[in-house]
């Protein structure tokens, strides 16, 4: 059977550094003093000194607006639509220049396959296409849209560039996460959902899957539900856009999951390099416990975080491009993304 490698990465944020914008902009929404005290504790141990979004900040984030252009102001934040509509405007120039990075100036008639991934936006005809038209595809790539998955997308992308390669030799698979998660900050006082925003960045992120021996070759794919957590973590479309549950729970739920695959998943003791996905900063400390990992085992984990924040799908393929960036051939790895069900998607790979 032919193998399927991933050949190398190409990653991308915007260029408005929001973080401590929207810090501040969460506090202010809390009228009680107490509870900002604790918010800004709380946010000061996430972990995060860093997040980008395609949307430029306001002036001041106690004034009326959230960003520059005054379409997220106070007491009127845009409805879904309106949303969709910067969705589509934003997620093709971001996932086109993270492929035009990839791709450089090689031919662009060698990608055979495009498969993206993303869940903070909808619109037909969709972000396949754009990306096909700005970076010079050709028109009869075959398209396929993972769609809603949600932080774990990119884990599945790849098994299906894997499975394409594997049946077609020829084949120069094209993957793309991309997510414009600033796009749906809620106007709340509740202190768990503030929480939860203040973890969320945009990013974009381009592979190629082929036939050739470069980068890491993908192995094996394994899934792991916790059917008991469904509901600690869920991904609805609103009126208001679309409502994201982080429950404080998840940390934990994940340490349990872990805990109990890990003793019939086998071989974990040699696994080399940990492309963990970076949920949050209890999220790695969980994985950690039930793993029993060092802190260098999520190092690459812990720096992506810190200097990106969470990006929903892009995000392991950021954390892939830092470990591999200081990976030595004949290195075996995992890689491990978590998302809605509660689900924890795996790849295992080794360096070549």
């Amino acid at each position: 059977m032919n193998d399927a490698y991933l050949n190398r990465l190409a990653c991308v944020v915007p260029p408005h550094e929001v973080n401590g914008f929207y810090l501040r902009f969460a506090a202010s929404m809390l009228a009680d003093e107490r509870r900002r005290t604790l918010f800004g504790r709380m946010t000061e141990r996430a972990g995060i000194t860093h997040r980008y979004s395609c949307f430029a900040p306001g002036e001041d984030p106690e004034g009326p607006a959230l960003d520059a252009a005054g379409l997220f102001r106070r007491g009127d934040f845009p409805g879904t639509g309106a949303r969709m509509a910067l969705y589509a405007q934003a997620a093709p120039e971001l996932a086109a220049t993270a492929v035009d990075r990839l791709l450089g100036e090689e031919d662009r008639d060698s990608v055979t396959h495009l498969i993206v991934a993303s869940c903070t936006g909808f619109y037909a005809p969709g972000i396949d296409l754009d990306i096909l038209a700005r970076c010079g595809l050709r028109s009869s790539v075959e398209r396929t849209i993972v769609g809603f998955m949600g932080c774990y997308a990119a884990v599945n992308a790849l098994k299906l560039a894997r499975h394409i390669v594997r049946s077609e030799p020829a084949a120069r698979v094209l993957v793309v996460a991309v997510e414009i998660c600033t796009l749906h900050l809620k106007e709340t006082d509740d202190l768990e959902t503030l929480l939860s925003f203040c973890l969320w960045g945009d990013g974009a992120a381009a592979a190629l899957v082929t036939n050739q021996r470069q980068g890491m070759r993908l192995e094996r794919f394994d899934a792991f539900v916790a059917p008991e957590a469904r509901d600690m973590m869920r991904w609805t479309i609103e009126d208001d856009g679309f409502d994201m549950v982080l429950s404080g729970e998840v940390p934990l739920a994940i340490f349990r999951m872990l805990d109990t695959a890990s003793g019939g998943a086998g071989g974990l003791s040699a696994i080399d390099l940990w492309a963990v996905h970076p949920g949050g900063r209890s999220v790695l400390d969980a994985v950690g416990r039930g793993l029993d990992l060092s802190t260098q085992n999520l190092e690459a984990s812990r720096s992506v975080l810190d200097r990106f924040g969470n990006m929903s799908s892009a995000t392991i393929l950021f954390v892939l491009e830092t470990m591999l960036a200081g990976a030595r051939p004949g290195q075996a790895g995992l890689a491990m993304a978590f998302g809605p069900g509660l689900t924890a998607e795996t790849m295992r790979f080794t360096t070549v």
